[in-house]
């Protein structure tokens, strides 16, 4: 039986690969039918997910994807991207333009097969933590704590927090070797005090248990991939069914997209319609939630040339039904609106560059908790031995964020090593939930002492 199913996935490979030979993808990049533009079309034999993979390759670039029209009904996949750079202009880099044609042309050195896993990269040089638990007040900077006490720098990070869920993918180094912690005591050791600290506040009932994983990272999955998947592990969509009313704002006043399922019975399709603010990376969290859903989108329109986006799919099961209930339909909806929120920017942006150190990232959420600014959102890099930060503050009153507040703070860290990037500070003020929903709290730490991780 072994022999037969290794038989197997060799011949699946060398059909793909056989495919892709006979029907090589053919990317085109016009600069000069639209004014304002630069159109990409791709066309290439058909397989599941790879409208995901064209959207990944533009949203890694950061291009603006303003409109697209996707066709991948049958055998043959036809889609249209009429992208801009981040200052609005065409693309018109070469070096850019390049890759793009390598990525998703024939040149492209990799090939499907049902063991592929979509956005996965080889790497030894750091451990991958996954952290998913409920939202309490300086959650991470005693999780960064930790890490420090444990002789962990972190190089990569990114941390979402969602309705009273928070998650976290991190990227650690030993201090001293600056390479992957790979011995399994320790890595047990590190999952063990980490899920100390995720289950030291108090949890409600309907709170699920905290999620620790940490692994020594042959396989690093796109973080923005991880971050979806470990939400929605964690059922953070069902927040959407204490939804009082019929208002464009949830609890914490933010504006909900607009979402809609029904079912084409004679096509057999499910049509979903998605209006809603626009923002980078929105085409990518969509599509992602649809595949990642076991869904196949045979068609879909993109308008985002204003400030609102609309998308319009025509999707499928994988097995060829459309959307089959009630029930269905409602957890698509859910999941959608979900996917649209978890990445909103809300607060301040605030820019952190200096030369990166064990304790840094530890050290700034500190400041922050000990100044009354909570973080709605942060993404951590390390490049080149610089700590390359961007952090989304609020105040934890939920109004403006006091200018006196950000110049203190800039004092501590440094004026030339901490930027204010703009956005509207106001914000509205925040119900008793919103309030305790904060992944950096205004209030002290939890002593580590009680937990006999951090010497007295």
């Amino acid at each position: 039986m072994d022999v037969c199913l290794s038989y197997s996935y060799h011949m699946d490979d060398e059909i793909a690969k056989f495919i892709k030979r006979v029907n090589p993808p053919r990317v085109v990049i016009d600069n000069e039918v639209c004014k304002n533009v630069t159109v990409i079309k791709v066309d290439s034999a058909n397989k599941h997910g790879i409208l995901l993979e064209v959207v990944q390759v533009l949203t890694d670039l950061n291009l603006t994807i303003k409109k697209a029209y996707i066709s991948s009904d049958g055998g043959w996949f036809m889609d249209v991207f009429n992208v801009t750079d981040q200052d609005g202009n065409k693309v018109t880099d070469e070096i850019v333009l390049d890759y793009i044609r390598k990525s998703l042309g024939p040149d492209d050195s990799s090939c499907y097969s049902p063991r592929s896993t979509i956005g996965v990269k080889q790497s030894v040089d750091f451990t991958v933590i996954e952290l998913t638990g409920t939202d309490r007040p300086g959650l991470l900077s005693e999780l960064c704590a930790v890490l420090t006490d444990l002789q962990c720098n972190v190089v990569n990070a990114e941390i979402w927090t969602h309705r009273a869920k928070a998650a976290a993918v991190l990227q650690v180094t030993d201090e001293e070797t600056c390479a992957a912690v790979t011995d399994p005591e320790r890595l047990s050791q590190i999952r063990k005090l980490l899920g100390y600290v995720l289950t030291g506040g108090s949890r409600s009932r309907r709170s699920r248990e905290p999620k620790t994983t940490v692994s020594s990272s042959l396989d690093e999955t796109y973080a923005d991939r991880k971050l979806h998947q470990l939400m929605f592990a964690d059922r953070d969509y069902d927040e959407w069914e204490n939804r009082i009313g019929d208002d464009d704002e949830d609890k914490s006043g933010r504006v909900i997209p607009d979402v809609d399922v029904s079912n084409l019975h004679d096509l057999d399709y499910s049509v979903v319609m998605i209006k809603c603010k626009d923002r980078p990376k929105l085409l990518f969290d969509t599509v992602f939630t649809l595949t990642d859903m076991k869904y196949v989108v045979s068609h879909a329109s993109i308008d985002a040339e204003g400030p609102e986006a609309y998308q319009e799919y025509y999707i499928r099961h994988t097995d060829g039904s459309p959307v089959k209930s009630e029930a269905e339909r409602q957890r698509v909806i859910k999941c959608l609106k979900a996917a649209i929120q978890r990445r909103v920017s809300e607060g301040l942006k605030l820019e952190l560059c200096t030369s990166d150190r064990v304790g840094l990232l530890s050290d700034v959420t500190r400041i922050f908790r000990e100044n009354s600014l909570t973080v709605t959102r942060a993404e951590v890099k390390t490049k080149g031995g610089k700590a390359l930060n961007t952090f989304y503050v609020k105040d934890a009153s939920g109004y403006q964020v006091d200018a006196k507040t950000i110049d203190a703070i800039r004092q501590v860290i440094g004026q030339t090593i901490l930027q204010v990037k703009g956005g509207n500070t106001e914000v509205k003020p925040c119900t008793q939930e919103s309030q305790t929903g904060f992944l950096f709290g205004v209030f002290k730490s939890r002593s580590f002492v009680n937990f006999g991780l951090i010497r007295s």
